[in-house]
């Protein structure tokens, strides 16, 4: 089945295409439409990543997308981490006893870690944010709660209606087979309350302000046949090459890769 949007998300803010002449339009997008501006973690170099307030800091920058990766609770709620360890981006060592951690495999390799999906929501509202880079500011450590789906969706709409224009987001499912399998939601559980909640906020549309990304493969397929939300296959790669390919790895995380 062919996908309803196939596209590459860079660590560079615009999603533009390459090469062109003098010829092209002002603008070296695909369209040649004005570029959308991702804000990758929300202000991530200023603030600690994944919090409302690091989005609400992109969102005054300009950005035209946040972008909140997505992990599940223990009771199954959608939290905004940039994987299902807290460990790094969160100040739960502080605050939980040692035996809470537990040793999973994440793709392919045996972790040991606080993991979001054994912990409650109530557990994880009483965690903050941490700045996990060191050359990064640590002022803001312990300062910001962990953020719900639900509440950045609030945010992204309060934002656009105050600014007076569309702000959109571009949530990715983090680990949507380790959380099927190894933490045992099943088949599909993540993608299906991921789409009960887009769709009651936004509708069931391909004009919707929302991306959904994912590295894997077989959720995306899930997803073509069930919304008109636009899909995003993520890949892993070295760099990017003038002529707009990739080189070196590659990370594609499913078994399934035919359309």
């Amino acid at each position: 089945m062919k996908i309803k949007t196939l596209a590459v998300l860079c660590s560079a803010a615009f999603l533009q295409a390459c090469g062109g002449s003098d010829d092209s339009p002002a603008f070296k997008t695909l369209t040649g439409a004005e570029p959308l501006v991702i804000a990758h973690r929300g202000a991530s170099g200023i603030l600690p990543e994944h919090t409302l307030e690091a989005y609400r800091a992109a969102i005054e920058q300009g950005a035209d997308f946040i972008e909140p990766d997505l992990v599940l609770t223990k009771d199954g709620v959608m939290i905004d981490r940039h994987e299902p360890m807290l460990d790094g981006t969160t100040d739960v060592a502080s605050k939980f006893p040692a035996d809470r951690m537990r040793t999973r495999e994440v793709d392919g390799v045996p972790t040991t870690a606080y993991f979001a999906s054994d912990f409650t929501l109530a557990e994880i509202k009483t965690l903050r944010a941490v700045q996990p880079r060191a050359n990064r500011p640590q002022g803001y450590n312990g300062l910001y709660e962990i953020p719900t789906l639900d509440e950045v969706i609030a945010l992204a709409k309060a934002e656009g209606t105050k600014r007076g224009r569309a702000v959109g987001i571009y949530p990715e499912i983090k680990h949507s087979t380790y959380h099927a399998t190894t933490v045992g939601f099943g088949a599909n559980y993540f993608e299906d309350q991921l789409l009960a909640k887009l769709h009651a906020a936004y509708g069931n549309v391909a004009s919707a302000p929302v991306f959904i990304q994912s590295f894997e493969v077989s959720n995306l397929q899930y997803l073509n046949t069930r919304t008109n939300i636009k899909l995003v296959q993520l890949i892993d790669a070295d760099d990017v090459k003038d002529d707009g390919s990739v080189s070196g790895r590659r990370r594609i995380t499913s078994p399934t890769t035919s359309w």
